[in-house]
């Protein structure tokens, strides 16, 4: 397998050679590559020298570590390193890393596709199943397999090793016969502004705005399934599983800011987001000091707004979106009437609050085909 060159779009998949050892070391002395891998640090040139000259060549000898470089179509520079582990039962796990300089070029993915398929091939390593793995919260990695088409099959605790430590991993798998595209929806969080509010991503500097909101008493009665007290710990996990939500194509999350200080004065999102009926769920909490100046109907309409719109033109194209309440909470109802929201029932009982009492869920419902055409313009 000497010979194996495989074309990729913008970059070509090829043997190892010296003179991309200085690249390796390039790649391998990065602090982003030594948080998420299993490279030695320090990194030295003698361990680029290994990788290249003794490790690959051993691996492709005995078939159980072949390793192709990533380099340019153009001018065959070593971007990166593509590999794949195989144990001889016809599965093979993958790892893929790029040098810093060429990150954010959409490499990996047309690269990753391409070793995939000649991975599969007969005339390849004719494997049927090819599995990958990451430290929870490798996002960049997670999301070249999601391009890719590999379809995640959870979060292990404790799954994955790295310089004698022991860490949280996601583990995915892509079989022969699976696309070699997204399986799901990855939502991007946009920045939607009117004059009285901005719905932008969260961030970790926003934690301590989510422990003031969430810990408010009326926050806490009304969200029942808050956890009591409210801690920093709680807001940073909070904060850190929307990217898990965007992830699975489950919904949107924003946080409310304030339009002229930016600070976080809330927490929107679009819940249970279900393309093959058109729906979802608009859920919310204001910030104590934010409520009653109109900031929740104002971004409850950007919401609604964003789910209206096409998604040829940047929205989600849904039909039908919904918003529930208790019965005694007439401010989250005032807010669904002056979003155009409808009541749409009554379930009895339903509704478990802060104080463990159940009441009531009124469930309130919007078309977007009635929406006035302005309100999607």
């Amino acid at each position: 397998m000497d010979s194996v060159r495989l074309s990729a779009g913008p970059v070509v998949l090829r043997r190892h050679r010296d003179d991309d050892i200085d690249g390796v070391l390039d790649q391998c002395d990065d602090p982003t590559s030594q948080r998420w891998t299993t490279v030695p640090v320090p990194y030295t040139r003698e361990h680029a020298e290994q990788f290249v000259r003794e490790r690959i060549p051993t691996g492709w000898s005995r078939g159980d570590y072949l390793a192709l470089a990533i380099a340019d179509a153009s001018t065959d520079e070593y971007l990166g390193t593509i590999n794949f582990v195989v144990d001889g039962t016809g599965a093979g796990e993958i790892g893929f890393g790029l040098r810093a300089s060429a990150r954010g070029r959409g490499a990996m993915a047309p690269a990753v596709r391409a070793a995939c398929g000649w991975a599969f091939a007969s005339d390849g390593l004719g494997l049927g199943v090819i599995h990958w793995q990451a430290h929870v919260g490798n996002w960049p990695s997670r999301k070249v397999a999601w391009r890719t088409g590999f379809r995640l099959e959870g979060a292990v605790r404790g799954f994955c090793v790295s310089r004698g430590q022991r860490y949280d991993g996601w583990i995915g798998s892509l079989r022969a016969q699976d696309p070699r595209e997204p399986a799901t929806p990855w939502y991007d969080v946009p920045v939607l502004r009117s004059d009285a509010c901005v719905l932008r991503p969260f961030r970790t500097s926003d934690a301590d705005a989510v422990v003031e909101g969430c810990a408010d008493p009326v926050t806490q009665h009304w969200l029942g399934g808050l956890p009591t007290p409210y801690t920093a710990g709680e807001a940073l996990g909070y904060i850190q599983s929307r990217e898990e939500e965007h992830a699975m194509g489950r919904g949107i999350y924003w946080a409310l800011a304030d339009p002229v200080s930016d600070q976080c004065i809330g927490s929107f999102g679009l819940m249970g987001v279900d393309h093959s009926t058109g729906t979802a769920e608009i859920g919310y909490w204001v910030h104590p000091k934010s409520r009653g100046r109109g900031v929740a109907t104002a971004a409850t309409r950007l919401v609604v707004r964003h789910a209206a719109i096409a998604t040829e033109d940047g929205g989600m194209g849904l039909r039908r979106l919904t918003l529930r309440a208790a019965a005694t909470n007439v401010a989250s109802a005032k807010v669904a009437e002056r979003a155009g929201f409808v009541a749409s029932g009554r379930a009895r009982a339903a509704e478990r609050l802060g104080d463990g009492t159940y009441e009531d869920l009124i469930a309130f419902d919007l078309l977007t085909s009635e929406l006035p055409a302005d309100a999607v313009a």
